[in-house]
């Protein structure tokens, strides 16, 4: 669905991306993470032939989105991260221009659905709306088309809980009808609930592209452990070891393991071990390992 080949783009003598290489297969949801200044939207514009790549290429459907941008973008739906909007328009004039750009005419029953199931009121003007219905018309403008493709740059930003669900549940209809979403979010949270694999892009380059089941499993184990005797603060120091949390007793014990399991089991023992539970680890730890607990502009919001 989506393919780039050594994309590259630089400003002047700053860089946007370097060299990356990113297949989205047909009907999965593809999550796109990576903090401020990584390279999301700067990959997102090249995709939709809004900026041009310094070198490399960029296709989907099989097009070049270089040579083909305009019929790419018709079975297209986007939703940007910056949404602006034309604030003299009603909710209802925006969709129906939005719509006539479309290579298949929206269905206006679908759009009063999505417009109903968000609570939000097409009649009036943009001007007059919060920041929240605004991202709303947002979301209608780019689903409404069930389009056979779906860029969506921070969904659910400025959306409530409930509303952030109801996007959500969209994303996931959109997969069980064999369409495809490309996703970036900063909620990692709904990232892990709904994607099927996420490329980690840092520093402009793709430094990891996996399934977010691989990732949260294999990445690295943690396990707690509770022993009859004190633990001393330096007894699990090693390499592929890290403890996370102790109690004042240090008879309870959580590490983060991504090597030497059965040394950790066998000290476990000479402390008398009495309890051992694993934990499940989340795509945010697994995000925050790879830029380094915050480090290195580890912001996540972008």
């Amino acid at each position: 669905m989506i393919n780039t080949e050594n994309l590259t783009v630089y400003y002047g003598s700053h860089r946007g991306i370097e060299e990356v290489n990113l297949e989205v297969r047909q009907g999965e949801v593809f999550g796109f993470l990576g903090p401020n200044g990584a390279g999301k939207t700067t990959t997102e514009r090249v995709l939709l032939d809004v900026l041009r790549p310094t070198a490399g290429k960029a296709f989907i459907f099989g097009l070049d989105c270089r040579k083909n941008g305009r019929d790419i973008r018709k079975r297209i739906g986007y939703l940007p991260g910056e949404l602006k909007l034309y604030e003299h328009m009603t909710g209802s004039s925006y969709l129906k221009m939005i719509g006539s750009l479309d290579q298949k005419k929206p269905d206006g029953a679908y759009t009063e659905e999505l417009c109903e199931r968000l609570e939000l009121d097409p009649r009036r003007k943009i001007k007059e709306y919060s920041r929240g219905n605004k991202q709303k018309i947002g979301v209608v403008a780019a689903f409404m088309g069930k389009p056979d493709l779906l860029i969506l740059d921070e969904p659910t930003t400025g959306l409530d809980p409930l509303k952030q669900q109801v996007v959500i549940d969209l994303v996931r209809e959109v997969k069980k009808e064999g369409r495809t979403v490309f996703l970036s979010s900063h909620i990692l949270g709904e990232v892990q609930a709904v994607c099927d694999r996420v490329g980690i892009i840092r520093e402009g380059r793709l430094i990891k592209t996996e399934s977010v089941e691989a990732l949260t499993s294999q990445q690295f184990k943690r396990l707690k452990i509770r022993t009859r005797k004190p633990v001393p603060e330096k007894a699990f120091t090693m390499e592929g070891v890290r403890e996370l949390q102790r109690d004042p007793e240090g008879r309870e014990i959580t590490l983060e393991i991504s090597d030497r399991l059965e040394e950790v089991l066998r000290r476990s023992l000479d402390f008398g071990l009495e309890n051992l539970d694993t934990q499940a680890v989340t795509l945010e730890e697994v995000f925050l390992a790879y830029y380094g607990n915050g480090k290195n502009g580890g912001n996540i919001h972008g």
